[in-house]
């Protein structure tokens, strides 16, 4: 996708968490679509949402405006209520300060992406009905399922 204003669709799926699991990012940008998936042998339900946003954002080809519309509450909170830059001025350590913060190399992936484009989140509820949503979830849980059929060694 070249710059401008583009939407960012994401869903994670996961089968078991941690499990196989998939997600999917459909880019939309002045009515051309892009659609990305994949997954992984063995992960967690939000490493899988967070890659969607992730490999979304790397898509693009130069800095954009871009809008995540994501159903995760993790992702979305994360960033609106400024845990991201709390965990990263922390040394991505936790409030508690004895425990890292969880999937820390990708939260520090997406800060990198976010420092790029002018990124704003919007959270939908999931499994209600949209339409690009439930694209995102019916890709991610296809590769989930994809996954599920591979030994754990093989990823």
């Amino acid at each position: 996708m070249n710059g401008g204003s583009v939407t960012v669709y994401t869903d994670g799926a996961c089968s078991g968490n941690p499990g196989a699991g998939g997600w999917c990012a459909i880019l939309t940008c002045r009515g051309v679509e892009k659609t990305l998936s994949g997954g992984s042998v063995y992960t967690t339900n939000n490493r899988m949402e967070l890659t969607a946003v992730i490999e979304g954002l790397k898509a693009l080809k130069r800095p954009c405006s871009v809008t995540v519309v994501t159903d995760s509450s993790y992702i979305v909170d994360a960033v609106q209520k400024g845990w991201l830059k709390k965990w990263k001025r922390s040394g991505w350590v936790k409030s508690d300060r004895r425990s890292a913060v969880l999937n820390d190399d990708l939260w520090k992936e997406l800060d990198r992406l976010l420092a790029v484009n002018d990124v704003t989140f919007e959270w939908i509820r999931g499994h209600a009905g949209h339409p690009y949503n439930e694209r995102c979830d019916a890709a991610a849980v296809e590769q989930s399922r994809k996954y599920s059929s591979v030994t754990r060694e093989e990823d």
